[in-house]
């Protein structure tokens, strides 16, 4: 585990303060049921909204991450329109490796893609470790939207080592991440040196959104439903861990949220969480009694829906909430993200719905 400098949030934190510590996402992320139902939406800043993408034209994925206002203005968008009881900092999962010094972009239509992939016991041994000062951008994006939002939590996040490990030895995305996956197995060590480097990048990403001022941390996991129950326990979570130990001093609460993560949502909690994301294959009360009933939930509400008729939606919304029920606390969203092709208003429609359960 990295050396955890002990510390306490900022003295003008919103935690500190007090301006967020008794909002409804913050008091169900700590076990508690709020009168509210507090609700937002994953990739919620994100291409269903007309405004962003008017305010994107002409500036790729990247630098749009990279430039503090612009994140901070994408961040803020969903929430004014929507209403939501939280909002989630306009970013991506690459920036901090790219940050790091490896070249990556985001190809529209394709996603996170490498100019040369990470694959040998060399190639590991040549990345670099993030500066600290090159996460200012990401710091002064996060203070300019906490500036705005008042009693309103930012949650701030970051990739999982695996995923992020996955995009570095592939080269890109995968459907089945067959040479990630084989190097876990065929050379420990490399795999080892891969994912402390990932944890220990991520993890200062996240750390530096918490400290300057998110009140919430989120670890997604993007591709771990491609992993057995043991590969996960022996081979990933450890590094998971060590990814959220960056942030263990300041107390804030964390959701860990992974696709496909059925088989293995109590192993994911067991890394140092508080709260377990959904996705929307497995039902909130089942999920409930995989954890032992003892751990707030997020989700699941499935983001085809959102292009179905609203009474359909609104049946299943209200089945999600119920069975949200069996845990100790829940945190309506989707069961992964907003589908470019949603209509913005269907979101504000749920929020407000949400609001009266």
């Amino acid at each position: 585990m990295p050396d955890v400098i002990t510390t306490a949030l900022p003295a003008d934190h919103p935690l500190a303060t007090g301006a967020t510590s008794a909002s409804p996402l913050v008091r169900a992320l700590r076990g508690d049921r709020p009168d509210r139902l507090p609700v937002w939406f994953m990739r919620q800043a994100g291409r269903s909204l007309p405004e962003y993408r008017e305010l994107r034209v002409g500036t790729k994925m990247l630098d749009a991450c990279l430039d503090p206002a612009l994140s901070s203005e994408i961040t803020l968008q969903p929430v004014r329109r929507h209403g939501v009881d939280a909002g989630i900092f306009f970013s991506d999962i690459v920036v901090p490796i790219k940050l790091a010094g490896v070249a990556v972009d985001i190809v529209p239509g394709r996603g996170p893609v490498l100019e040369t992939p990470i694959r040998t016991p060399d190639d590991v041994a040549r990345l670099e470790p993030l500066d600290p000062a090159a996460l200012a951008p990401i710091a002064e994006g996060v203070a300019q939207t906490v500036a705005q939002l008042g009693d309103t939590p930012l949650i701030g996040f970051a990739g999982a080592p695996f995923t992020l490990a996955a995009y570095l030895v592939e080269g890109g995305p995968s459907k089945d991440h067959l040479r990630a996956r084989a190097l876990m197995h065929s050379d420990p060590e490399t795999w080892d040196a891969l994912l402390t480097w990932a944890a220990d990048v991520t993890g200062a990403f996240l750390r530096a959104q918490i400290l300057a001022g998110a009140s919430a941390g989120q670890l997604f996991d993007s591709w771990v439903g491609s992993l057995s129950l043991r590969d996960y326990v022996e081979r990933v979570a450890p590094y998971s861990a060590r990814a959220l130990s960056h942030i263990d001093d300041l107390g804030v609460p964390r959701i860990h949220f992974g696709v496909g993560s059925g088989e293995v949502l109590a192993a994911m909690r067991d890394v140092g969480t508080d709260a377990v994301g959904v996705d929307w294959r497995i039902p909130l009360d089942e999920a409930s009694r995989r954890l032992g009933g003892q751990t707030p939930v997020q989700g699941n509400i499935d983001p085809a829906l959102l292009l179905a008729p609203w009474p359909v939606l609104e049946a299943h919304v209200r089945d999600v909430v119920e069975r949200g029920r069996a845990a100790p606390a829940h945190v309506l969203n989707l069961g992964h993200g907003v589908n470019p092709d949603t209509d913005p208003a269907v979101l504000t429609r749920i929020v407000e719905l949400a609001h009266t359960l």
